[in-house]
Formats: structure tokens, sequence, C-alpha cells
């Protein structure tokens, strides 16, 4: 039996020698599953993962301290910087998970831009953010700012947007910061082009002479307004309706959504249409408010801010179309500037004044033009 047992086993061994010297081989072993049909199962569980990622990230963003931020604008909810200030506030709140709350308090209820600032940096803590002229930054540390208020800057709309996605705009908005004055600037908007609105109608830079143009202590304002002959007239925002209609003043200038929006040409139904300045704005928030905040808030903030800027961009010129329109349907009187020539003439030396010890940046933002 043993014999017989061995031979069993030479002859089993000789057969799978016979086999492969014959080119034969046993069944192979199992393989991988071919790339192209592992592939539709991965790009399944990619969708999953992206959920599980986000769900992560509300999950952080939950656990994050509950933060309510007062937010300032002197503008109604309609207006271009209106709709763009509710964008970010929604897109904050949905970006923190719910953990920061924007308190957008509008139509000038906590009061003037300079007193919205004042009283971010008195250390109230009552207002944290605001969307601001850029303009009024330049005597609370924005000194690169006032380069943005110059009459005929900027020659078109994708000018300033070219200047806003550039290297330059990030040092604008963090000068003020820099500088200890307690405030930083968070993204870029617009409101339009600015023009000059009157009682009376005006139909050339001639009929400026003498008249009273409301103007609000800036001096760049204050400049230009004198160069056309007529006289600046300091008056709070959110008084210039009655001042316009009791005649304290003669005029005043705004973009045309903010004309329309508060009601100026009810009582001064008479724009010129000279786009003396873009109406660039920031939105800002103190230091004290941002260093509160998580690093997941912050980058909820960032992401958010980037989100609004861009709103406005898409907005803003289709809007301001939309109520020219309207304005004229109305039987608003409304001037086309044709020749800008005496206008930037008239301004010369305002921009000269305010642009000297800045020359070199000042070139900077005009070499943007396209």
């Amino acid at each position: 039996m043993k014999m017989k047992k061995i031979a069993s086993i030479l002859l089993a061994g000789a057969m799978a020698l016979s086999l492969t010297a014959c080119g034969l081989s046993a069944a192979p072993a199992p393989t991988a599953e071919p790339a192209d049909t592992a592939a539709p199962a991965a790009e399944e569980a990619a969708p999953a993962e992206e959920a599980a990622a986000e769900e992560t990230s509300d999950a952080a963003a939950a656990g994050d301290p509950a933060v309510t931020l007062v937010m300032a604008e002197v503008n109604p909810a309609d207006s271009i910087v209106g709709q763009m200030d509710t964008k970010f506030k929604e897109e904050v709140e949905k970006l923190s998970g719910g953990s920061i709350t924007i308190d957008l308090q509008l139509n000038g209820v906590l009061g003037s831009e300079n007193d919205v600032l004042d009283t971010m940096l008195g250390g109230a803590g009552t207002i944290q953010m605001s969307r601001i002229s850029a303009f009024a930054l330049t005597t609370y540390g924005g000194h690169k700012s006032t380069l943005l208020s110059i009459p005929f800057t900027f020659a078109n709309r994708e000018h300033f947007w070219a200047f806003v996605h550039s290297d330059l705009a990030q040092e604008f908005l963090n000068e003020p910061s820099e500088n200890g004055s307690g405030i930083r600037g968070l993204f870029y908007g617009e409101e339009g082009f600015r023009h000059f609105f009157t009682v009376d109608p005006v139909e050339s830079i001639d009929d400026f002479a003498g008249k009273k143009i409301r103007v609000s202590n800036d001096p760049i304002m204050n400049g230009m307004v004198e160069g056309l002959g007529a006289s600046p007239t300091v008056v709070d925002y959110n008084e210039l309706y009655s001042a316009l209609q009791t005649g304290v003043v003669d005029g005043a200038e705004q973009p045309i959504a903010n004309y329309q929006s508060k009601g100026f040409n009810e009582v001064a139904n008479n724009m010129i249409l000279d786009g003396h300045t873009l109406g660039a704005v920031q939105v800002i928030i103190t230091d004290e408010a941002w260093n509160s905040l998580t690093e997941a808030q912050q980058a909820a903030m960032t992401e958010a801010s980037q989100i609004a800027s861009d709103y406005c961009h898409d907005i803003s010129e289709e809007a301001e179309n939309k109520v020219l329109d309207e304005l004229k349907a109305s039987g608003c009187n409304i001037v086309e500037v044709t020749d800008k020539a005496p206008w930037q003439e008239a301004c010369k030396a305002v921009i000269e004044e305010n642009t000297s010890d800045q020359a070199d940046l000042y070139q900077q933002i005009l070499d943007l033009a396209k």
C-alpha cells in the first residue's frame, strides 16, 4: 500500500511537469477589477465624500461661538449697495453654519457714515461693521483710499473692477488697520457713477456758478464744487431731502440708484450725467470684532466677501440703467454730457493737489484702464 501511494504522488508530479512543458498552466488567481469597471464606483463615492466633508464643516461651524455683528448702511435695501449688503449677510450666515448673525441696519438709522465711523472707533462696541464710501476713510487711516474718489479717475466701470482684482486693492483694504486706526476693509463694491442733480435745470458746467451744492465735508468734493464755480455747503445726508426742499442747497450729487431710492427726484428733478467719480465703496469691520472670530468664522467672512463683491459687479450696471430708464419715463430732466473736457479742466487743481504725494500709486491705478 505504501509503495502504491508513493507511486501515485510521483505520477501526479510527472503530469504537472508535462503540462507545463506543453505550454499549459493552472487557472490564474483572481485579479483586481479593471480600472474602467471600478471607476463608476469611485465616482459614486465622490459625492458621498463631499457631502461628508460639508457635514464636517457645518459641524465645525456649528461648534463656533454665536456672534452677532451690527452692520450700518445709510441707503435702503433696494439700492445697489443695499442689495450687496443683503447678499453678504445671507452668505456669511450660511457659510458660518449660523454661528454669525449680521444685524443689518439700513436707511441710515445708525447715523451718517462719519457718525458710524466715530461710533465704531469710539470703543462703544455697538457697531462692528459698515458699508462705507471710500472717501469717508481718508481721515480714518485710509490715505490711499483718497485716490479712489479723485474726479475722473476711472474711465469706466471695468476700469474700477480691474483695480478691485489687482494686487493694489488689498493694500487699500489693509491700510487703516496697519495704521492703527482699528478698522479694516473686507471687500469692495460700487454704487455707479456719481452725477449732480439740482432743483432748477442745469444744462452745462456754466450753470453751476453761484449755486449752493451739498457736500459731506470732504476736501476733494469741496475742491471740485469750488472748481465748478459753485459754493460747497455741508449738509448731513439724512437731512439732504429737506435741505433741497427748503432751499438750503440748490443741488447735490449721488449715484443714479441712490438718487431715486432716496426720492431726491421729488424735490430736485434735474440730473446732469457728468459722471465725475465712481461711487467706490468698502465694507469694513473693527479689528476688535475681526479678532474675536474663530479662524473658521474669518474664513466664512472672507468667502462671503468675495461672493458679495462679485454680486455687486454683476448687478450694478443693469440696476443703474433700469433706474435711469424709470427716471426718464417719470419726467425727470436728464441731461447728457457729451464733452467732459471742461469738467476735467475745472477739476484739474483738486486732482493734482490730492494726488501729488501718491503720484506713482495714482498712475498705477490709471494704467489699469482697458
